[in-house]
């Protein structure tokens, strides 16, 4: 069974601004076919790492959306993180958001 991370339980983790705590899931970002995953989960976003080494965030900003970022897995200190643009919860797809600026999509689920 899988647990969908929603706008809403992201809103109730950004309200207790608790550790980031890890759990085992599975994820999807546009250009990979779903994967397994651990899910970081803390008072300011998600983190997972991405099958190529990668890092994707997204900061939670208001209302469920926020800024996506991916962080090269070979990241010199000073390097910025590349900018995936502002993302939305998909309304029919819960643990999803989309970017409509360069239609990126990912989801996130966590193992139960």
């Amino acid at each position: 069974m899988k647990r969908f991370l929603t706008g809403a339980a992201l809103l109730f983790c950004c309200a207790l601004a608790v550790p980031a705590l890890g759990a085992s899931g599975e994820c999807s970002l546009t250009g990979y076919d779903s994967f397994a995953c651990d899910v970081a989960v803390d008072g300011g976003g998600i983190t997972f790492a991405l099958p190529n080494g990668d890092t994707f965030v997204f900061a939670h900003e208001a209302d469920g959306a926020g800024l996506g970022y991916v962080i090269a897995a070979d990241s010199q200190p000073g390097r910025s993180p590349a900018q995936l643009g502002r993302f939305f919860p998909v309304a029919d797809r819960d643990g999803c958001w989309f970017a409509p600026i360069k239609e990126i999509t990912f989801c996130a689920s966590i193992a139960e």
